[in-house]
């Protein structure tokens, strides 16, 4: 089934910042410190991760011929540029609690660069769009399913909640380049769908092993009651793990494309919030 990416969809930059002063970075979910910490780690990653994402895109920039697609492209280095300050910033916050986050970017940047050495830039294109489709379908959760973040802390459930919008709005940028660059043929198809598989272990092992690090600096490491309610938010209720399952397995599809799940009426609800207050909507 073909798709593209729908008309209402405008990949555009914006420049919001976010209260991360006020916020308790260790209490800021009502689910607990072991949940928190779940997304605290995921904000980890985007610092150096949306930086190769902009540089695995940008390499292909003048072998695009679509303008539409040219003009999301530069839409979708806006808004990753945007996504990384502001999790520079929350990271920040979190370092100042004391805890190993500069050594786990740190970390994060080292294996990046070690990723760049050994691949050319289509396989780095390859796992850009392996790890935007993750983003798009957390995002998707996130938007969808209100318990994720129900009675969150309004500057975090707002920053979270600002990131999957546009993480959905440009879900299908860095995937088309790929299309336009790599083609449709069973070789391309192949490349996305092994390096899929090959970043799927590694991101998860990588943010669970930063998500222990989180909690045993923290001192929580025997709390069974947090585990417990950490594995219950991920995989009974809300599940959000379990939710990703089967449109992680729609990438594999030979016609895949991301839009072929339009949830854009999300990204319409969010504009309009924004719009009426100027202001990221919690």
């Amino acid at each position: 089934m073909k798709a593209s990416t729908p008309e209402s969809i405008q990949v555009v930059r914006r420049d919001v910042r976010f209260d991360l002063d006020t916020a308790d970075l260790r209490s800021w979910h009502p689910a607990g410190l072991h949940v928190a910490h779940f997304f605290n780690a995921l904000s980890i990653f985007f610092p150096e991760g949306e930086k190769f994402f902009i540089d695995s895109v940008r390499h292909y920039r003048e072998q695009i011929a679509s303008p539409t697609l040219k003009c999301d492209v530069k839409g979708f280095i806006g808004q990753e540029a945007m996504h990384s300050r502001e999790h520079r910033r929350y990271n920040a916050a979190l370092e100042r609690l004391g805890l190993p986050i500069a050594e786990l970017e740190g970390r994060v940047k080292d294996y990046l660069e070690t990723v760049r050495e050994r691949t050319d830039p289509r396989e780095q294109l390859a796992v850009t769009i392996a790890l935007e489709h993750f983003t798009a379908i957390m995002a998707h959760t996130v938007l969808s399913d209100e318990r994720l973040l129900q009675d969150a802390d309004r500057h975090l459930a707002a920053i979270w909640r600002w990131h999957a919008v546009e993480e959905t709005e440009h879900k299908a940028v860095a995937y088309d380049v790929y299309r336009e660059v790599a083609g449709e043929g069973t070789r391309a198809w192949i490349q996305r769908s092994v390096i899929m598989l090959l970043v799927t272990i590694d991101f998860w092992l990588r943010v669970f092993r930063y998500h222990f690090r989180l909690v045993r600096a923290d001192g929580a490491l025997g709390d069974v009651r947090g585990w417990w309610r950490l594995l219950r938010w991920l995989w009974l209720s809300p599940g959000g793990m379990r939710q990703l399952v089967r449109p992680w397995l729609s990438y594999f599809r030979r016609d895949f494309h991301p839009w072929q799940h339009d949830n854009s009426k999300h990204v319409t609800r969010w504009k309009a919030a924004y719009a009426e207050s100027g202001l990221a909507p919690a």
